[in-house]
């Protein structure tokens, strides 16, 4: 009895077949060209968009000059043969065909022949590798990953020229089936975590990875997404990714993405930034402690200033000058509570804002929410200047995520701070401190190692840039 999941040795039942499955005529880019190859009726279908012209005709020229009595009997023979290509493959399962076809493969099928040839001379639009916009750094490479996975897997081997690196190949979502690469150093990767990446993966139920690693890491992770900490770190850099790798890591790839994630990512990896690497060791230890005090002091300030402002009597004299001098007609806590919002506001708009109306929006908005707002006596300038640094500070940390986190833990410590005066400070500090350490992670480790369990040997380490000879 024959398997209807394999495509007949009749080209025409293959034709009628793949015509009425992949809507040849109803969309006008599934495209197809019949010719003969060596005395034997032949078909190609491929996508528009996908195809290289001047690879296809040279095929076609090859594929034309073919004579009858050259034709191999099969189509492992005419694979080896008689392919001018180098990526091209064999399948008889018409679902993988099917996929592979919607992917921007070539398939030939030849009369007679009980399987397809799959020719991977795809070429998708992209654009450059440029340097991302978000991941930028002062010294180093420049070059970024781009949406086309095959691109993003190329620039990682550029750096790691090693056989012990693999890229390993899946696919996720009944409809989309997104591609997904593995990265990882097979002699060093932990190899429980892999295997749950794997398998998690292969037993996602997804329609679609429409938002891509966001899409992914919602699939993978099943715990509760209450905690605002991220699980994940992503990246745009190569580079960044590449030594990653090296570390015994993790990356993951996703088709039509920018960005990698890694896997495991503790609060210290979160932290952590190109630029400690590019410059030397005193220099990179000096830039990765601003960033850590910086982020304290952007969560403790607006809430501190606020209890300090209803107990001015607990300010030291030495710092009297931090005291409000005028009085506005809303409250300290509305004020900073407007400000976290509007400039929230503020940077929709500016995502959204053309680039040519960029610079006068910008300093249109700055006139209005500083001078002009302390002036109708919405907002005390000391309010103004204290969020501003905040605002600034945030662009501090690379990852969007820890810097929402941040806020919505600052956000909280200042409402509980309104509401419960010290204790209710106390309580969202705590609050935040619990988040950190309860924190659950894809991989399982601690959020806060080495800190918990402590480590002072691996602290030490994650506080400070060794020597990259001297690191292992």
């Amino acid at each position: 009895m024959p398997d209807n999941r394999k495509i007949s040795t009749n080209i025409n039942d293959n034709i009628l077949f793949f015509k009425k499955k992949l809507g040849v005529g109803a969309s006008f880019d599934v495209l197809y060209r019949t010719i003969k190859i060596g005395g034997r009726d032949a078909i190609f279908f491929f996508i528009d968009g996908f195809c290289k012209d001047d690879t296809m005709q040279k095929m076609l020229q090859y594929f034309l000059s073919v004579k009858e009595d050259e034709m191999p009997t099969d189509a492992w023979g005419m694979l080896k043969e008689k392919m001018p290509y180098v990526e091209a493959d064999l399948e008889d399962d018409k679902q993988k065909i099917e996929t592979m076809i919607l992917s921007g493969v070539f398939a030939l099928f030849i009369d007679g022949y009980d399987r397809a040839i799959l020719i991977d001379a795809r070429t998708y639009p992209a654009r450059d590798v440029g340097e991302p916009e978000k991941d930028k750094a002062l010294r180093g490479s420049k070059d970024g990953f781009v949406e086309t996975v095959v691109f993003n897997t190329a620039l990682i081997r550029r750096r790691i020229r090693s056989t012990d690196l693999c890229m390993e190949m899946c696919t996720a979502g009944s409809t989309s089936h997104t591609d997904i690469v593995l990265c990882y150093m097979n002699s060093r990767v932990d190899k429980k975590l892999l295997n749950k990446i794997r398998t998690r993966i292969s037993e996602l139920e997804v329609d679609a990875l429409t938002m891509n690693q966001e899409s992914l890491a919602e699939c993978l992770y099943h715990h509760s997404w209450v905690n605002p900490f991220p699980k994940f770190r992503f990246t745009e850099r190569p580079d960044t990714a590449s030594a990653q790798i090296l570390e015994g890591n993790i990356v993951v790839l996703v088709d039509n993405s920018p960005s990698a994630m890694i896997f495991p990512a503790t609060i210290f990896d979160l932290m952590e930034d190109a630029d400690d690497y590019y410059f030397p060791p005193i220099t990179g230890t000096y830039l990765r402690m601003t960033r850590w005090i910086i982020a304290v002091f952007t969560f403790l300030l607006t809430p501190t200033y606020t209890l300090l402002m209803e107990h001015p009597d607990w300010i030291p004299e030495t710092f009297a000058f931090i005291q409000m001098k005028e009085s506005a007609n809303i409250s300290i806590f509305w004020q900073f509570l407007i400000l976290e919002l509007a400039i929230d506001g503020l940077r929709l708009a500016a995502v959204h804002t053309p680039s040519m109306l960029s610079t006068p929006l910008s300093v249109m908005a700055g006139l209005v929410l500083g001078e002009f707002s302390v002036q109708s006596g919405w907002f005390n300038a000391e309010v103004i200047l204290y969020m501003a640094f905040v605002a600034i500070a945030n662009y501090t940390q690379s990852n969007y995520e820890l810097d929402y986190a941040m806020k919505f833990m600052r956000i909280l410590t200042l409402i509980l701070t309104a509401l419960f005066d010290l204790p209710g400070y106390i309580i969202g500090v705590v609050i935040t401190i619990l988040a950190l350490a309860t924190n659950k992670t894809f991989a399982g480790h601690r959020y806060l190692y080495p800190i918990l369990p402590f480590n002072l040997k691996a602290l030490k380490k994650r506080l400070t840039r060794r020597r990259l000879s001297s690191s292992k």
